[in-house]
């Protein structure tokens, strides 16, 4: 699923009529490194990534190749989802997309709920942002870990999770993750409202402008998944 990555990113430029250059400006980059992203000779971080599926206007269903079906049963293609059925997505069957320095995204049952579900994998030293630039988002952020030790930095506070522990806070606010610990940290993700808050906002796409703090976070880039789920 990743080494399909570069090439989906560089048909999405390609579309979009961007240069290298163009992209590579606008996101803070060089443009060496958005070639060696879509060659495969690289992975992004967690952020460049972001900012690249953001500035191009794609969702990250889109670039993982999934599709809002259920996977109930093996044999049969699953029917077209009605309001209210159930979504049953085996593991097996998880989108995955791995990320510079350890970060590991599985992307759990898609469909048009009010919440993005992920399991989120932080490989020992690995962050949200490899600059260690704090990042922010629409909608209400909600995680339990699993397993591990992970740290949270929330403006000026620093917060410590091991496995068990939860947290919940307004995206809006600057917030960086980092596992400090020499052991894996794996934990479930959901956001909730930042769909409804995207209903109002303009495309990725058309957000050029921005700077890079408003559009490195995890959420801001997944607000493109909706285009699958109409």
């Amino acid at each position: 699923m990743t080494d399909d990555i570069g090439s989906r990113l560089r048909d999405a430029r390609l579309q979009k009529g961007f240069s290298l250059r163009s992209v590579a400006t606008a996101l803070g980059v060089s443009a060496s490194l958005i070639s060696q992203v879509e060659t495969g000779k690289t992975q992004p971080s967690v952020s460049t990534l972001y900012a690249m599926v953001t500035h191009l206007g794609i969702s990250i269903d889109e670039l993982l190749g999934v599709s809002p079906t259920s996977h109930v049963g093996a044999a049969a293609p699953a029917p077209e989802p009605v309001a209210g059925d159930p979504t049953v997505q085996h593991a097996a069957d998880n989108a995955v997309l791995d990320m510079e320095n350890g970060v590991r995204w599985e992307r759990l049952a898609a469909g048009a709920g009010p919440a993005d579900a992920l399991l989120v994998t932080y490989e020992p030293g690995a962050s949200s942002s490899v600059e260690g630039k704090m990042m922010r988002h629409a909608g209400m952020e909600y995680a339990y870990l699993l397993e591990g030790e992970l740290t949270l930095r929330l403006e000026f506070d620093t917060f410590t999770l091991h496995a068990g522990d939860s947290l919940h806070f307004d995206s809006v606010r600057p917030h960086l993750y980092v596992n400090s610990s020499d052991a894996i940290a794996r934990g479930i993700w959901f956001v909730v409202g930042r769909r409804e808050h995207n209903q109002a906002m303009p495309s990725a796409g058309q957000n050029l402008g921005a700077p890079r703090d408003t559009i490195g976070s995890a959420v801001d880039v997944l607000r493109a998944m909706d285009d699958l789920d109409r």
